[in-house]
């Protein structure tokens, strides 16, 4: 069983890991894109999938600084992969609700693309139909200030979501 002193030292150590599962482009075989997954590297227990620690991440709100690290993790790693000589390639990463209705996120976005050298149009935020609809007015203009940057968007089901994390894939 998880504690929520294990994961608030996870969050203070960074134990956490990125990991990235390529999308594949099936008409021409490419990578066109990946998916950013987490990790959490436990010192005693090891490798601890999302379906894990993510409901006691965004119950006890610790999933904040946890997301806005896998951002700069991904984000870093992709302009390390480009600047190595590999493609550009687009990292899709899951925005969960408290990140996503966090106020100044397009200027924090802004902020840390610009830090890392990403160019907004390799970045691509997942978010659920049910984040998006908490408060519809409010989503749509962030959401129109996330694509106006350049970002691109995707949303899923709850239920897709759910498949996903029983998989163990986000």
């Amino acid at each position: 069983m998880l504690f929520r002193s294990d994961l608030r030292r996870a969050v203070e150590r960074a134990e956490f890991e990125v990991h990235f599962q390529p999308r594949v482009n099936l008409a021409t075989g490419r990578i066109g894109s990946a998916e950013v997954l987490v990790r959490w590297r436990h010192p005693e227990r090891g490798l601890i999938g999302p379906a894990d620690f993510i409901p006691l991440a965004e119950e006890t709100r610790l999933i904040l600084p946890i997301s806005e690290w896998v951002l700069r993790a991904a984000c870093t790693q992709a302009v390390a992969w480009r600047a190595a000589g590999y493609p550009a390639l687009r990292l899709a990463v899951n925005i969960c609700a408290c990140h996503f209705h966090k106020p100044g996120l397009p200027e924090q976005l802004a902020a840390l693309l610009q830090e890392t050298g990403l160019p907004p149009d390799q970045l691509e935020l997942e978010i659920t139909e049910t984040v998006a609809m908490r408060d519809l007015d409010a989503s749509v203009k962030l959401l129109e200030a996330l694509q106006a940057q350049g970002i691109h968007l995707s949303m899923r089901s709850e239920e897709h979501t759910s498949e996903l994390q029983s998989r163990q894939s986000i």
